[in-house]
Parts: C-alpha cells; structure tokens; sequence
C-alpha cells in the first residue's frame, strides 16, 4: 500500500507559485520541456490549470494541465471520457505509475516533481497538515507580514459575504426580484437565531409581506396573524389577551385562506426567556407595526446608530409581563437589545445591502455594508476569544466575521495552501531550503 505523505494541493501550490526546479525539466520520456505560461488556477470542475503555454521537445503547446499525485488517478477520476480533459496538454504528477493514454489514443505527456519540490517548503506543509494546535500556524503565524495577514482577512470577509448572500439571492428570485418581501424573510430568519431560523423563515414566507402591511393600522391584527401563522395560538386560553388574537385570527385565516405552521416547530428549551420565540414573533409585529417594509430605510440608514434607531420597539401591554402566553412574569420592557440588533446587521442587514449593492452595480451599497460591519462590535464566542488569546485582535465584526471565516473554512479543514497565510508560511520555508524534496515523496 502507498503512504500519501503529500496532497495534491501541494502540487497545485508549487506550480501555481513557481516553486519547483525547472532545470533540465523533461518529461518521463526524455523530452526538454520549457514553460513559458504555467495556466490560470482553475477552482471549479474541468482541469488543474487552464490556457498555459508549455514547449515540449521542437513544438508549443497550448492547453490544460491537470495535475493528481499518482498518473493512475486520471483513470481512477475517468478523465478520458470526460470531455474536458480533451486538451490536457501536460500531466503533472508526483510519480507516474502507469503511462496515461488519451482518448485518441497517444500518450499525454507526463512531468514528474517527486525530486523537484524544496525540502523545506514540503517538510513545513507537512507540519501543518499534521498539526494537533487550535489552529494550525499558529506558532509561524507572526513570522508572516502584518499586511499579508490584514489583507487575507480583507479578503475573508468579503468571501464571506457573497458566501452569505448566495441563499438570499435565490429568495430574491423567487420572490420575482421583491427586495422588501425577501427581506422581510432575512430579517424573520435573523429573529429566530440559531435555533429558531428555520420556522421563522417558513413563517414569513406562508405570510407575505404585503398581506401583512395591509394590517398595519392594527398592531393587535398584526400579531393574530403572526402568533397564529405561527401555530402559537392553541385552542384553550384562560388569559383574555390570547383569546381574541385566537378568535381575530380565524377570522383572518378564513378570509385569506392562510394555512398555518404545524404546531411543534418552535423550541423554547435551553434559552433565555428574551429569545424565546414568542417575544421574537412579538417583536417582528412590532417593527412591522412601527415602522412598514423596512429595507427602504435601511438603504438610507448613514451609520449604526440609525440602524439600531431603526430596530428601536416597544411591545404592546400583554407583552410588558409575559415571555409566553398564560404566564405572568416580572415586568420588563422586552425590546430588541443592542447586542441583538448588532447580530441583525452581521447576519442579515450587512449582507442584504452587500447582495442590493452587487445587483444594482452600486459599490457604495456595498461599502456601506462594511461600513456598518466596522462600526458594529465584534461578537463575543469562543472562536474569537481564542483568536484574541493568540494576539489576532477582532476590533469589530468586521475582523471577528472574518476570522470566524478562517477558522471554521480555512484552519479546521487545513486548507493551509488555499490560506495566504499558510501560503505564506510555506513559501517562506522553501526559501530557505530550496533543495528538492526527494524524502517526502510517497513510499
């Protein structure tokens, strides 16, 4: 059995940055090969590296490199009947095992890199790859300039964005492109939290937008069909407050024809009694009440403070001495907390205004949305606590997004080569040991 001690991103790695010995390269058979473009790095389906120039022996090339540990990969992955291999001009292994043939019926020309990758620059992946540490680098992290890192996080929380947007934008389209509506429902999903987003969402989308503002004269309608959409409105209710929203609701199901959320969807366990559902519910009655589609006055908000004037509520009497229904509590104003209207605009205000921003070509939407995010505070978890405790400081959620997003995409999966950071770290290794790698090789 083979040892895989290398990964093919090791490879991808050293020819995307140039860091192999091209001397007296050649192929397996015994012809000079001269790179005069090494490709654009492909990271979608199709091969390693597209549109490179390469001469082999007397004549140029212009093609695909597609690149696997082993030359018997090709076959294993069915790369000859796959038509986007067609014009694969070079095969860039670590060894070839097998000679690979095309379709056609030639051999593909083939460079092996087992002798020609740095010691150090192999033997420093490998101690990232196999670290045990929080996060893998995290004693070469500081050997790394401070604008590489400053600039990967840059890149991290704009990656982090568009990754957010994705499911918004396909609401957006099947909203029939209605902003509003498909914020409506981001907002709805954000109030759930980690736990309840999901029946939030499902809630906002079984009662539009629209049929709600047509209520919005009347807080009282407003939370009848909320609380009953919700399926929180049982059959039995001692308290009078509960019972009319039931008998209101009925009456509105009726008429719109509203089918409502099973009952059982919504989880109260283990939570604060400010984040139950049914204060969230009451809450979203509130700024729909107070304040009618509110991503229009988002796009105008100028800075936080506007945002969190926005989101600013009072909830009606019933709620001023209740978490739930039929249960007295102390009395306390239940409004939006800061800390909550902060966690609106990281998972659901930034990242709409970025998606608004991309789709109308306006960068000043998207500005705005990092704008917001490095004005909001950072959050307060584990992950950042330990980010603060190895010196990377989370200023703002700017910072604190993205090194949730290096830590969650980049550090736990070791993609350390796709990092600028570990690329860094690892570049700087075989600077200083350009000797070929011959140890590291697959036994």
């Amino acid at each position: 059995m083979r040892e895989n001690l290398l990964h093919e991103d090791l490879l991808h790695y050293v020819w995307r940055f140039d860091r192999f010995d091209r001397q007296a390269l050649t192929t397996t058979q015994g012809e000079p090969v001269q790179i005069l473009e090494l490709g654009h790095y492909n990271r979608h389906s199709g091969p390693d590296f597209l549109n490179a120039r390469i001469r082999i022996g007397d004549t140029l090339w212009v093609g695909n490199v597609e690149m696997h540990l082993y030359a018997s990969e090709w076959e294993a992955h069915r790369h000859t009947a796959d038509p986007a291999y067609q014009n694969v001009i070079l095969h860039v292994v670590l060894d070839e095992d097998v000679p690979v043939i095309s379709r056609l019926g030639e051999r593909i020309p083939c460079v092996e890199l087992r002798k020609r990758i740095p010691a150090g620059l192999s033997s420093m992946y490998q101690r990232l790859l196999h670290s045990a540490h929080w996060v893998p680098c995290q004693h070469q992290l500081y050997t790394v300039p401070g604008i590489t890192r400053s600039l990967w996080l840059d890149r991290l929380m704009i990656e982090r964005l568009e990754k957010r947007t994705l499911r918004w934008a396909e609401r957006l389209e099947a909203n029939a492109g209605d902003w509003e509506e498909t914020f409506y429902q981001a907002l709805a999903q954000g109030l759930g939290g980690h736990v309840n987003a999901q029946p939030f969402e499902l809630l906002a989308r079984s009662l539009p937008l629209g049929l709600l503002l047509r209520y919005r004269h009347s807080r009282f309608q407003m939370e009848a069909l909320l609380f009953g959409q919700a399926g929180l409105l049982s059959e039995h209710f001692e308290d009078e407050y509960p019972s009319r929203l039931l008998k209101e609701y009925r009456f509105l199901r009726q008429k719109h024809e509203l089918t409502p959320l099973p009952e059982g969807m919504w989880k109260f366990m283990r939570m604060r009694p400010a984040n139950f559902p049914t204060i969230r519910v009451a809450q979203l009655a509130a700024l729909l009440h107070q304040s009618g589609a509110l991503f229009g006055k988002a796009l105008v908000a100028a800075n936080l403070t506007e945002v969190e004037h926005m989101f600013e509520v009072k909830l009606s009497n019933y709620w001023q001495d209740h978490y739930t229904f039929g249960k007295v509590a102390d009395h306390k104003p239940k409004a939006l907390g800061r800390s909550a209207i902060h966690l609106l605009v990281i998972n659901t205000l930034a990242p709409m205004l970025f998606l608004y921003g991309k789709r109308q070509g306006d960068e000043r939407h998207q500005s705005r949305a990092l704008a917001l995010l490095e004005e909001t505070p950072a959050e307060h978890n584990a992950i950042i606590q330990e980010w603060n405790r190895l010196g990377l400081s989370a200023a703002s959620a700017y910072h604190s997004q993205a090194l949730l997003e290096l830590k969650n995409n980049y550090c736990d999966q070791k993609r350390c080569l796709h990092c600028a950071i570990g690329s860094a770290i690892v570049g700087q290794a075989g600077a200083s040991a350009e000797e070929p790698a011959a140890a590291t090789s697959p036994a």
